[in-house]
């Protein structure tokens, strides 16, 4: 049924449900994973010679040991798990990155880090449900 799961992360509690899934699916229908973490470039300006390039490059290693242990997991279980870290707007980079590997499914949580209402999606998952060209499941 799925051959390539794509699930974003942003360490969140609903992410970390969303790989899960994610790694749960891929062991039934012995599907690959591809993890992505999105450094939101847009919310720190230009970085040429800024501060904010020391926060980006931060996101960016931190983004990259979250995808590290979730490549571990799914290694240890078996499931062939690739990762990458983008940087631009989330929904825009899941939506390229789940359109240039031909995923089947989307995983992501239903909220990230910086959503602050329970028990209501967050503008990154509702935008990807929305506009996704293919299935969508959140966790």
């Amino acid at each position: 049924m799925y051959e390539t799961i794509l699930v974003p992360t942003d360490g969140s509690d609903p992410a970390n449900r969303a790989v899960e899934h994610a790694l749960e699916l891929a062991d039934r229908y012995d599907a690959d994973v591809h993890a992505m973490y999105c450094v939101e470039t847009h919310r720190y300006g230009e970085t040429a010679l800024s501060s904010a390039e020391i926060v980006l490059d931060r996101l960016e290693e931190q983004g990259a040991a979250m995808l590290g242990e979730i490549s571990d997991r799914a290694d240890n279980i078996g499931i062939d798990c690739s990762w990458s870290v983008c940087h631009g707007r989330p929904w825009e980079a899941v939506s390229e990155t789940a359109a240039d590997l031909d995923a089947d499914l989307i995983v992501i949580g239903h909220q990230g880090q910086s959503h602050t209402r329970t028990n209501k999606i967050g503008s990154v998952a509702e935008r990807i449900v929305r506009t996704a060209d293919r299935p969508v499941l959140t966790a």
